[in-house]
């Protein structure tokens, strides 16, 4: 299977650890490679040219693994997520998330 990581820059490490596993057990691992998610140094075009270049590996792959530290998905990985979502892509976690809440006559608050 062919698989595109998404995951906050900040979670490098453990974006390259997922990497790895996935690759040692036999997937074709994509990958963002620019792990500067604060830096100044990326002008607007840069920021668009690797949001592009990302949802790119997503069209190209069976599915995303989203790594999630501590549940965490930032903005730009939501965004990634929404779009292998459209284009109807499996998703993994590396943490599993709890879908909010039915609302139900019981727990309605009022």
């Amino acid at each position: 299977m062919t698989i595109t990581i998404c995951g906050s820059t900040r979670f490098k490490d453990k974006i390259l650890e997922v990497a790895e596993g996935l690759t040692l057990d036999g997937h074709i691992v994509m990958m963002p490679t620019v792990f500067r998610h604060d830096d100044e140094n990326l002008t607007p075009e840069m920021r668009i040219r690797l949001e592009n270049q990302h949802r790119e590996m997503i069209n190209k792959s069976d599915a995303i693994f989203v790594v999630n530290v501590d549940k965490y998905i930032g903005e730009a990985t939501y965004s990634m997520l929404d779009w292998a979502t459209r284009m109807k892509k499996e998703v993994y976690f590396l943490e599993e998330i709890n879908p909010p809440a039915e609302e139900t006559p019981e727990n309605k608050e009022d």
